[in-house]
């Protein structure tokens, strides 16, 4: 084990042996890639449904709900920011637990962000073939009292197999390749939505619809944060995880991270909230005669370009249906490298089989690629449509996302003196915000989607439990240091059942003894953790693995 000392030039020695922390991994990854990596991640289906669903959800506050999402999303960036430029490695939401609160509460974390990763390349082959489908019949159809869009068989899942399959052989050929590839989706993907937004604001613009049919916020508060989780406004912003996910494979970590993860947040954010703001002028009084909530049009399974065909821009649907298939085959393929790099993580932990972590020549980690493809495939099954994905991913990555501001703490007390390239500012301040408000976006996506998350994890634990009884080596499970976890999962569970969202739910307590109570499970969560961490030395011990060859 490396000796610990502090001082500038012990520091800055820990930082470059962890940028050759993940020999099998190639650095590849520059500026600009790993913006655009986050970039094209967040940029992806959500924001062809996204506003619609808001409006329906909250009206014109819709507006609202879009900037308050990515401030929130922007908070939890910030945290991780911090952390990707002190510890470059891939696979980092996952590894980054390990350091501060060992094997029980990195495992609990990489299984929820796993399998939130896992389910973003399916929904985003589900969003290219819902718009798809309004030009080439059989690919979805509506199904259910609701009408809600789900993939036909056997074309619609074939289709959708082979579009998966492509992502997997785009990432075994390397990660230089993908970041030639994602560079150019992403252009494409800017210059529609900006195209999108003027000919919208140009075309059309119903200044009434910002104060009729309810006024701007029809359905209070309520509705604007319903939205934030189960409209895709959050699922919307998520693809900043990139940044820290492919750190370990940027040739400059220290400057790429924090101005990946900052900017993407910034650039998707504004783009966002000019959709909407143009979405809701374009919107047609035809459809609006039953309020926001009932809003409908033809063609709504692509909305956007259904809007666009009313207005009588036909060329700029053709566009949109050429987009839907672009854009969120390009959030699909960084996110099935994401996964892939998350499972390679978990293996690097050992939380998970060593085999996982196997790279060709190429440095793709190609068993996880294979197996992130084939659970990808058993996505489909029970969630066979955008809208029935939607919630699950966004609870399950902001609640994985929710354990950076934790680590962040824990090591500010353990690793003061570590050089950190990018240093938070303002103490605590910042990453409690952050952990209150994953914790907040998952109690609004309600009951009838947090069940099955936290079934979900409680099958995790079961196989935790299972790996353990086979004998198979894993790492010291530190359960004092997580001890925090199932509490926190436990009292977000009683919350969200006996809350107001979701119809399924007790509704024995509104949205502000929901909120008040979120805080106090926030507060007392966040200061058990800072609490339980592993001491110095386990931290250092934790850190220091990759420069000992570990990895």
């Amino acid at each position: 084990m490396a000796t610990v000392t502090t001082g500038r030039q012990t520091s800055r020695r820990r930082h470059v042996h962890h940028e050759d922390a993940d020999s099998g991994l190639r650095r590849h990854i520059g500026r600009t890639g790993l913006l655009f990596a986050a970039v094209g991640s967040i940029i992806g289906s959500g924001w062809l449904f996204g506003a619609l669903n808001a409006s329906q959800l909250a009206g014109p506050a819709a507006i609202v709900a879009w900037a308050l999402g990515g401030l929130m999303i922007l908070l939890v960036g910030l945290t991780y920011a911090e952390l990707g430029a002190m510890f470059p490695v891939s696979g980092g939401v996952v590894r980054y637990p390990q350091f501060a609160f060992g094997g029980f509460a990195s495992y609990v974390m990489g299984w929820i962000t796993w399998l939130a990763a896992a389910s973003v390349a399916p929904i985003e082959v589900e969003a290219a073939l819902q718009y798809a489908s309004n030009n080439i019949g059989g690919l979805a159809h509506a199904t259910g009292s609701d009408a809600t869009p789900v993939l036909t068989f056997p074309l619609g899942y074939a289709v959708a197999v082979v579009l998966m399959a492509i992502f997997c052989w785009v990432n075994l050929v390397g990660i230089r390749a993908f970041a030639r590839a994602n560079t150019a989706i992403v252009w494409w993907k800017l210059g529609v939505i900006v195209l999108v937004v003027v000919a919208f604001l140009v075309t059309t613009f119903h200044g009434a619809n910002f104060s009729d049919h309810g006024g701007f916020t029809p359905y209070g508060w309520h509705g604007i944060f319903e939205s934030i989780s189960t409209a895709g406004i959050v699922f919307s912003y998520l693809g900043f995880r990139q940044g820290v996910e492919l750190a370990g494979e940027s040739d400059n970590p220290r400057r790429n991270v924090p101005f990946a993860l900052i900017g993407s947040v910034l650039i998707a954010g504004t783009i966002y909230v000019l959709l909407q703001v143009a979405f809701i002028g374009a919107a047609p009084a035809s459809g609006l005669t039953k309020g926001w909530a009932g809003l409908n049009f033809e063609n709504d399974f692509g909305p956007l370009a259904g809007i666009a065909k009313i207005i009588g821009l036909s060329w700029l649907a053709t566009i949109l249906y050429a987009d839907a298939v672009i854009s969120p085959a390009g959030t699909g393929l960084v996110y099935t490298t994401a996964t892939a790099r998350i499972s390679y993580a978990m293996g690097k932990n050992r939380n998970a089989p060593a085999e996982l972590t196997k790279t060709t020549d190429r440095g793709a980690p190609w068993v996880s690629l294979v197996l992130a493809f084939v659970v990808g495939l058993i996505f489909f099954l029970p969630f066979p449509g955008w809208q029935k994905l939607v919630s699950f991913i966004t609870s399950a990555t902001v609640l994985s996302f929710g354990s950076g501001p934790l680590v962040w703490a824990a090591l500010r007390k353990e690793l003061p003196d570590r050089e950190r390239p990018f240093r938070l500012w303002g103490g605590h301040l910042i990453p409690f915000l952050a952990f209150f408000s994953a914790n907040m976006i998952v109690y609004w996506a309600g009951w009838d989607t947090n069940w099955k998350l936290f079934a979900a994890i409680v099958l995790g634990l079961v196989l935790l439990g299972v790996y353990k009884v086979a004998g198979r080596d894993l790492p010291p499970m530190d359960w004092r240091a997580g001890a925090w976890v199932l509490p926190w999962l436990g009292a977000l569970a009683l919350i969200s059942y006996f809350g107001s969202y979701g119809d399924s739910a007790e509704k024995a307590f509104g949205l502000g003894i929901g909120a008040l109570l979120t805080l106090v499970v926030s507060v007392v969560v966040y200061l058990a953790a800072y609490k339980l961490r592993l001491p110095g030395d386990r931290v250092t011990e934790a850190v220091e693995g990759p420069a000992r060859g570990e990895e």
